[in-house]
């Protein structure tokens, strides 16, 4: 008994460390959306390129239409890690999700267009119009805001007469369709598939926001899951690299792995000139600009989304990318 005793502590020892913990890990819950902005999620997914690295822990994903979803599936327990807007991951670590940004994803990647027969010309424009968001709070929402401001106009909610409708990036085609509203500030590739059916483009990608270099999608991880599974964040984030890799390697490849992670999602396939319209906004990058993060984060509480700004040295921690990136 003596002998075996230092023997059993060891191995009880083994088997309560975070290291051990992570090694037992049976699934990662990864969520993303359908747009090209979270081109990283959907080639790393569509490639196999995530699940790869993660080796025998099975990747579980999850389709979602928009920030606010992500954040009800956090604070639920329901995800692990997801791709997302900056917007909503601060408006939920601000209010006590455990989540904290590892990696950026895309800067750009969104654009304002207007229904073809709604005579809009510019922002000015937009005057007296309906203009659809992928929600409240979203990076679009906050940015069409800011937009509205900057030409004199705001949302009917700040006493203005722009009316803003959030409807899934997805659906918007149909919206403009049907004449539910007459523009809209959207991620790619929706943008570019709505240019195809007539739309006409207003803003371009550069023109959102400080000439394009504003951090669009962000992967964010929960806190808990990331300190009892340090080495399958690792493996994601590696995945998620190699899938960066993939996209500036083979445009053509990238292309065809979005239209089919957007398809099993959505069942709506964009087109090879739409996905290259597409890529072409949208820089798929692991890095983030902190200082749009910081003036993001004071637009979200000019427009009544937060009542402060969020600590992004505790927020976003970018060394472990940084370090698997070199």
């Amino acid at each position: 008994m003596k002998l075996r005793l230092p023997l059993t502590l060891a191995a009880l020892t083994a088997l309560l460390s975070p290291a051990a913990h992570a090694q037992q890990t049976k699934e990662l819950r990864l969520g993303v959306f359908p747009n090209v902005t979270h081109a990283a999620g959907l080639v790393g997914v569509q490639r196999g390129l995530i699940q790869k690295e993660l080796g025998g822990t099975r990747l579980t994903v999850k389709e979602f239409a928009n920030g606010s979803q992500i954040n009800e599936a956090f604070a639920a327990g329901a995800i692990d890690a997801a791709y997302v807007g900056p917007g909503p991951a601060m408006n939920a670590f601000m209010r006590g999700v455990p989540i904290q940004i590892y990696a950026g994803a895309a800067n750009a990647g969104a654009v304002l267009v207007g229904r073809k027969d709604s005579g809009i010309r510019n922002v000015k424009g937009l005057a007296g119009k309906k203009v659809a968001v992928p929600t409240r709070g979203s990076t679009q929402d906050i940015s069409l805001r800011h937009l509205l401001h900057q030409n004199g106009l705001k949302a009917s909610d700040e006493g203005g007469n722009v009316s803003i409708v959030p409807i899934d990036p997805a659906n918007m085609p149909a919206a403009f369709a049907s004449k539910q509203v007459d523009a809209a500030l959207v991620q790619e590739p929706w943008g570019a598939v709505m240019e195809s059916q007539g739309a006409k483009l207003i803003v371009n990608e550069k023109g959102i926001w400080e000439g394009g270099n504003y951090t669009t999608t962000v992967l964010v991880v929960n806190t808990k899951f990331a300190q009892a599974n340090p080495d399958t964040v690792k493996k994601l984030l590696q995945g998620h690299l190699n899938a960066i890799a993939y996209i500036k390697g083979s445009n053509a490849g990238a292309q065809k792995a979005i239209a089919e992670q957007i398809y099993a999602f959505t069942g709506k396939r964009p087109n090879t000139a739409e996905l290259f319209k597409a890529l072409s906004r949208t820089r798929v990058t692991w890095d983030i600009n902190l200082k749009t993060l910081a003036e993001y984060a004071q637009l979200n509480r000019e427009a009544g989304f937060a009542r402060d700004v969020p600590d992004l040295g505790k927020l976003v921690d970018l060394s472990l990318v940084r370090s698997l990136a070199k």
